[in-house]
């Protein structure tokens, strides 16, 4: 007896190894590297690439806010939940930027890493540093909310400032709920768009590769893999403790909310390694909400964390503040006390928020807490000034994964996430 064949389902065709964007992204970073090691001269010139790439990204972030938050806002049947996924995201960002800090100085007193250089601060050029302290006395928390508020409303969108774009969608967002039926119109309108502005960045996002190729070959062209090796200790210090606040830290509340941070990462791959290459994590700030929707995390929550976060939730920032606060300070034979570090936690926990959002924040946010904390002679950010963008890379990276796991979760607090979209997501 013939048996009847079952006719097997179709599979999708997949797509080719090199086709998928976080191997192409890989490929230019390693081309880029060789490039800029061989012939620093050319790697430098390259610069215009990566700028360029960023500055394509960066021309998107505030229409994608926008709309994104406008919308979902606007959906809200509730606009109490507004303010309760505002002061949840906000309850997570203080809970663990202060826990990024607390592990840096941990780690820096076990380490030590540098311990046993005896430099004589006076012997340092302090010229070197001088426009990073000038910017870091302009910062203020005053200062820091009067700027969430825009001059004009157009001002905020020329400009691309996230927070000043998060304020004026977030009451946007709101008139359009309050307006009721007679602001329908604009909510169909607001939800087209967003659809083609979504497409874009899938667009610019094809570019990702030629950005990557031209950052990394400036990054070694100008400052050499060499210029790492005489603070090799400090940088290696600096990377396993993200590493270990991750994995460690965020691994646990990861696991206490139903995913695996493992999961996350793999996920987000595309957007880390864009983020690695460019120093940027702006550079990734689209596809990262894009893709936090796909896995399940309603848009209004979304729309609320992710850009709040950006300014707000900064663990690779803060972890990096503490360790190379106490770097300078072994490294100057500076004795600080206990008492004196806690100053300097607390410092750095409100500096790290007045200094939210400025170009070069991690750098200036350091020299915020120096100019307050009489111990730590400012003088000594030279000693860092050489490797610190090597070092920036992970802080941006940490800083995107703290917001990638603080979306979820504060998702699944409100109950806005889909558990299965989630998983379905992270596993392709």
């Amino acid at each position: 007896m013939l048996v009847p064949r079952v006719p097997r389902a179709i599979a999708a065709p997949r797509k080719r190894h090199f086709a998928r964007t976080y191997v192409q992204v890989l490929a230019a970073m390693v081309l880029g590297a060789a490039i800029g090691y061989l012939y620093p001269e050319t790697g430098q010139s390259l610069k215009p690439l990566g700028d360029a790439f960023i500055k394509v990204i960066k021309m998107i972030i505030a229409p994608v806010i926008f709309l994104t938050i406008a919308t979902g806002i606007a959906g809200m049947s509730d606009l109490q939940k507004v303010g309760r996924v505002a002061a949840k995201a906000m309850v997570y960002f203080l809970t663990f930027s202060t826990l990024a800090l607390v592990v840096g100085l941990i780690v820096a007193n076990i380490v030590q890493p540098g311990a046993g250089l005896n430099i004589d601060p006076a012997s340092l050029d302090v010229e070197a540093v001088k426009g990073y302290v000038a910017t870091a006395h302009e910062q203020s928390v005053t200062s820091f909310l009067m700027n969430i508020i825009p001059s004009t409303i157009a001002s905020a969108f020329a400009e691309g400032d996230i927070l000043q774009v998060l304020f004026f969608s977030v009451l946007f967002g709101i008139a359009l709920a309050m307006t009721g039926e007679t602001s329908r119109p604009v909510v169909t309108f607001l939800q087209a768009l967003t659809a083609p502005i979504f497409k874009l960045v899938g667009i610019l996002m094809k570019a990702a590769p030629i950005g990557a190729f031209g950052a990394m070959a400036f990054t070694i062209g100008k400052y050499g893999i060499g210029s790492v090796a005489n603070l090799a200790i400090l940088v290696a210090t600096f990377y396993l403790t993200a590493f270990l606040f991750v994995f460690g830290v965020l691994g646990v509340v990861c696991r206490c909310n139903g995913f695996s941070i493992f999961s996350l990462v793999r996920y987000i791959k595309d957007e880390l390694l864009l983020v690695l290459a460019t120093s940027s994590s702006e550079a990734a700030l689209p596809s990262l909400m894009e893709k936090m929707e796909k896995a399940g995390a309603a848009r209004s929550v979304v729309s609320l964390v992710i850009p709040t976060g950006y300014s707000f939730n900064l663990d690779g920032t803060n972890i990096y503040m503490t360790i190379a606060a106490l770097f300078i300070a072994q490294a100057t034979n500076t004795d600080l006390s206990i008492a004196d570090q806690i100053l300097l936690l607390l410092i750095a926990m409100l500096s790290s928020k007045g200094a939210a959002g400025v170009t070069g924040a991690g750098f200036i946010t350091l020299a915020a807490t120096l100019s307050v904390v009489p111990s730590v002679p400012v003088a000594g950010m030279a000693l860092i000034l050489g490797v610190d963008r090597f070092m920036s890379e992970c802080r941006a990276l940490t800083n995107l994964v703290g917001n990638a796991v603080a979306s979820l979760v504060v998702a699944r607090w409100e109950g806005e996430l889909d558990q299965s979209r989630m998983e379905a997501a992270f596993r392709g």
